[in-house]
């Protein structure tokens, strides 16, 4: 995907972003808005990422970066000091509880 695409993009999701939030406000009230059309150059374009194997990702269902869900990129982990407290506690929580084998201590 080209820079150039890729601003296209962002422009049509704020605009279709703002119509939606307009209808929003009203209480999504009848008749529906017009929304903006897709630009027939945009519409069915693919995320492009590689994927693990080296072919380009063919997923169509893209967010306004262009990427798809799969390849958005890695999360950048909480930001507040709650949040950041909270994943200590959870890390310190361990993984699931293992099943342990019941030992008979008394054999005859």
């Amino acid at each position: 995907m080209t820079e150039d695409k890729r601003k296209r993009l962002k422009v049509f999701a704020r605009r279709h972003a703002a119509v939606s939030t307009r209808w929003r406000e009203r209480g999504y009230s009848y008749p529906p808005p017009v929304f903006p059309p897709i630009p027939a150059d945009l519409a069915g374009m693919s995320c492009g990422a590689k994927t693990q194997a080296g072919t380009p990702c063919k997923l169509t269902a893209i967010y306004e970066n262009g990427r798809c869900k799969w390849h958005g990129g890695p999360s950048t982990g909480p930001k507040t000091e709650a949040g950041k407290e909270q994943a200590r506690i959870n890390g310190r929580k361990g993984g699931r509880p293992r099943k342990t084998k019941a030992i008979d201590t008394e054999k005859s």
